[in-house]
């Protein structure tokens, strides 16, 4: 096996530990240090991790530093992301890629000027899951895709985050907090979007906090808390988005696709894995059987995607993929607010599927990956 990517990480907040689970057990990477604004938190991840926790303009400077992953809150994701890059390393940013399109094309400039890469979260649609479906879709199983839905409906998330300001904050809401997982699989799915109209609304001015030392504070809400939207692919396929922080539970299933002969049921694209089942016209509901996706993924796989690239820059987490998504979920807003259609600027390639894959050391030190494109340093304007 060639030499592990060499992975910094910044932001020890909760999802850092579920990073760190998938990739310091990972062969394929290397976390060479930890960093935070707040260096108690830092070290505290740490020394639980058996990592080195170091300052932020450290761990920039690190020799042989090859990606910075930044867990950071959204509002951070540009100053964090350009820094990296300044300092000659590519990132990877949790999701949403910034808090704005506006954000997300400065970084993908910088980094395409610095000949870097950039990646995005969610990378669950990676996992056999979104892949089986993906696959099953693709074979023909429901015949062509005309419809989808798609829904989230929780809540709130202070219920169990102790810090759960910024999903209030821009850059928050159910939207562009759970949204990305959402439209990431439909893109794989059923291709990029290419129009929305949607309804935001926001029932609350204020959440209290369920839990940790600040239970029973308020925070503001300065977002919409419960969105709909019609999304059109550029497929001819139609998705009824439901995102909400503002209905207690569900019996919807998060992902449906319908097409011309069947029916498919797809997993909470929150996880990596669980069953796709398939209705095909008269037959009964059946569960498919596990065909693509990395088995046994967990967050950080896209980095492990990228070790796995000939260039150990090339993830199928792309920007690409990210930056239209967020641009998607911004041009509902404001189709929303304007109360009307509205064509959504960007588009995407949509990533070679996976095939299925354990996540064992590789044994190929060089082992390339002809079916993976030359990423591009940014979402194209759509013609």
């Amino acid at each position: 096996m060639g030499e592990p990517l060499r992975v910094g990480v910044v932001g020890c907040g909760v999802i850092s530990e579920q990073y760190l689970t998938t990739l310091v057990g990972a062969a394929e990477v290397d976390v060479v240090a930890v960093a935070d604004v707040d260096r108690t938190r830092a070290d505290v991840t740490a020394q639980r991790r058996g990592l080195r926790a170091v300052d932020l303009p450290e761990l920039y400077a690190l020799d042989g530093l090859e990606w910075v992953l930044d867990l950071t809150t959204p509002a951070a994701h540009e100053q964090v992301a350009l820094d990296a890059i300044a300092h000659g390393r590519s990132v990877h940013n949790e999701k949403p890629l910034c808090s704005t399109v506006a954000a997300a094309r400065r970084v993908l400039e910088a980094a395409g000027a610095a000949g870097l890469a950039v990646g995005g979260a969610p990378d669950t649609v990676l996992g056999t899951g979104v892949q089986t479906a993906r696959a099953a879709v693709e074979a023909g199983a429901i015949g062509r895709p005309v419809a989808a839905t798609a829904t989230m409906a929780c809540g709130g998330h202070e219920a169990w985050h102790p810090q759960p300001d910024f999903y209030y904050a821009p850059g928050g809401g159910p939207l562009l907090d759970m949204g990305p997982y959402y439209l990431t699989t439909l893109v794989h799915l059923l291709g990029p979007v290419t129009a929305v109209q949607g309804v935001a609304t926001r029932p609350r001015t204020h959440r209290t906090i369920g839990q940790g030392p600040r239970a029973g504070e308020q925070v503001p809400v300065d977002v919409a808390t419960h969105v709909t939207a019609l999304v059109e692919h550029a497929s001819g396929a139609v998705t009824t988005l439901l995102m909400s922080f503002d209905a207690p539970a569900t019996t919807a299933s998060p992902i449906e696709v319908h097409g011309e002969e069947g029916s498919l049921l797809v997993p909470d694209p929150n996880r990596f894995d669980g069953d796709v089942r398939v209705h095909a016209r008269g037959d009964e509901w059946r569960t498919l059987p596990v065909s693509a996706g990395y088995a046994g993924a967990g967050r950080g796989v896209g980095l492990v995607d990228a070790a796995r690239s000939a260039d150990r820059r090339t993830t199928r987490a792309s920007a690409d993929v990210a930056l239209h998504v967020l641009d998607t979920m911004e041009t509902v807003l404001r189709a929303a607010d304007a109360r009307t259609r509205l064509e959504v600027a960007t588009t995407c390639d949509v990533p070679p599927l996976v095939p299925l894959t354990d996540l064992t050391p590789l044994s190929d030190p060089n082992p390339g990956r002809p079916d993976m494109p030359t990423p591009t340093p940014h979402a194209r304007a759509a013609s």
